[in-house]
């Protein structure tokens, strides 16, 4: 089983278990703000993302990892790796993302789970570039995408929702975490 221990957090692969608290994390209109369209998700939908990432862990080998707070075993929410395929100029890039529940906002756990995310890109998987996108005026992901010292390659526009978006990258070739 694939897991990453950071100093605060657990990424591992879904469970069963992390349906309830992930639907709770996606039925918050803050947290769903920038993703999307913007709409939250239900039992069901969530039940589709969670089928749809494990499914991207067996045909790819990586995917968005659950995250859960060490000391406590709560789920805060999901980061992790998926092919971009959605948007016109990414060329099927590997993206990076992440999304956590409002209560763990500002603390910095996107990006230490991001940091992670970014050293098993490379050390476990071979990766050699990696992208994050973010929709303009989403600060917060622009933050953690400037902790990761990624740089800003274009500006494009998502055609399934019509807003613009930043596409960031990073030459994991020269990445040290």
């Amino acid at each position: 089983m694939t897991e990453i221990r950071t100093p605060r957090l657990l990424l591992r692969l879904w469970t069963d278990d992390d349906l309830v608290p992930l639907s709770e994390i996606h039925a918050d209109p803050e947290v769903m703000r920038w993703i999307g369209d913007g709409s939250t998700l239900g039992l069901d939908e969530t039940a589709e993302a969670i089928e749809r990432w494990v499914e991207e862990w067996d045909e790819e080998g990586f995917g968005l990892f659950a995250v859960e707070l060490l000391g406590s075993g709560e789920l805060i929410g999901a980061v992790g790796l998926s092919v971009l395929e959605d948007l016109p100029d990414a060329r099927a890039d590997v993206q990076i993302s992440w999304l956590l529940g409002r209560q763990y906002w500002g603390q910095g756990y996107a990006s230490e789970a991001a940091h992670a995310t970014l050293e098993f890109a490379v050390q476990d998987r071979g990766l050699d570039r990696v992208v994050a996108v973010n929709r303009l005026g989403d600060d917060a992901s622009e933050n953690v995408i400037r902790k990761l010292d990624m740089v800003r390659e274009r500006e494009t526009t998502d055609p399934r929702h019509g807003h613009a978006v930043h596409i960031h990258g990073i030459d994991l070739t020269q990445y040290e975490a």
